[in-house]
């Protein structure tokens, strides 16, 4: 799984001119679900978004997570992250995951969030949805499973 982390002050999720989702201070999540992704990288990804420490504490520096704070994050799924496009002009999609599966482990995240307590705002999978965003900090990090990092194919030599 691939994720998009940013710390906002606050998102929001529109389809067909009909807000799906709206947060106040939390993350805006963009997740993406790869060929071969299970059940060990929703562990992994839930655990690792709400557990990531970028809030600011009392002290100005990044040592609270999503559980120590706000508590609140929008998940939208994002399958163009598995987006090549080292060659040619048009990316490739071919190391995402079938939509029937990808939904499904995108919900599971959704779900392991929820479970652990958290408020989880969500798009519509495979919509065309409209983003909106404020960026606190900015703060915006790249998060990669286990099993995406492992699947990824060797770059040596092209």
């Amino acid at each position: 799984m691939k994720a998009v982390v940013q710390r906002v002050l606050e998102a929001s999720v529109t389809v067909n001119g009909e807000r799906v989702s709206q947060i106040g201070p939390g993350l805006l999540v963009l997740l993406g679900v790869g060929k071969g992704d299970t059940e060990a990288d929703v562990t992994w990804m839930a655990e690792k978004l709400a557990t990531l420490r970028i809030f600011e504490d009392a002290a100005g520096k990044m040592n609270l997570s999503l559980e120590d704070t706000s508590r609140q994050l929008i998940v939208v799924s994002q399958f163009t992250l598995y987006g090549d496009a080292r060659r040619g002009r048009r990316p490739s999609f071919t190391d995402a995951m079938e939509p029937a599966g990808a939904k499904a482990l995108y919900e599971r995240v959704c779900d392991t969030l929820r479970a652990r307590g958290l408020t989880v705002g969500t798009g519509i999978f495979a919509a065309d949805m409209k983003v909106a965003l404020v960026n606190d900090g900015p703060v915006t990090l790249l998060l990669e499973s286990p099993g995406a990092a492992s699947a990824a194919p060797p770059t040596a030599g092209r």
